[in-house]
């Protein structure tokens, strides 16, 4: 069933406003997705809020970056996409090389099937800025049975202010500068441990 019949559903039954959804298509054909479904951080939460458990909200960030920028308790878990990998340097940039963590689709399966839901589920994606691994992290799952992956396209930090004396500071949009609830304790519960 395509998603878009499952949202239009999903309006029928009263459980998703059509107008909830105003994130438009990112520019950046690297943003992109081939679902097609952009939510902002608030129209996430929103969604989270009216389905509940009917929707996997999933923060693919690394956990280490989660520890030092900030987590919410509205995600139900963390899946990490990319991990930073400590015995390989980036060519271009002074950081860590990040490598995609090869458990990230069969993670994000067997929480659905922990949580009684199948592959047609609503899947929302956030990670720090909606871009960098959102979208790429969706496209993992393209062609394996998922038929609705959002991501949230200001992510968990939000965009750069351009000029001025906080330059380059993630103060724009986003999850933590939209007054969602976040915080810097985490859920052990909720976080990815890899054993």
């Amino acid at each position: 069933m395509k998603s878009v019949n499952i949202i239009f559903i999903l309006v029928v039954l009263g459980l998703l406003p059509i107008a909830s959804f105003s994130a438009p298509e990112p520019v950046n054909p690297k943003k992109q997705t081939p679902w097609k479904l952009y939510v902002d951080s608030k129209e996430a939460y929103d969604l989270k809020q009216k389905l509940g458990d009917k929707v996997l909200f999933i923060d693919v960030r690394d956990p280490v970056e989660i520890m030092f920028t900030g987590f919410t308790d509205v995600v139900d878990i963390n899946i990490p996409f990319k991990m930073a990998n400590k015995n390989a340097w980036h060519n271009k940039k002074p950081v860590y090389s990040m490598q995609i963590n090869s458990d990230f689709e069969k993670s994000i399966a067997s929480t659905l099937k922990a949580k009684g839901l199948t592959k047609d589920a609503p899947i929302i994606l956030m990670c720090r800025s909606g871009g960098t691994r959102g979208a790429p992290s969706a496209q993992q799952l393209w062609g394996k049975g998922y038929t609705n992956v959002y991501v949230v396209t200001d992510g968990f930090e939000g965009d750069k202010i351009k000029d001025g004396e906080q330059k380059s500071w993630r103060l724009v949009n986003g999850w933590k500068n939209s007054g969602l609830p976040w915080s810097y304790k985490l859920n052990k519960e909720k976080m990815y441990l890899n054993n």
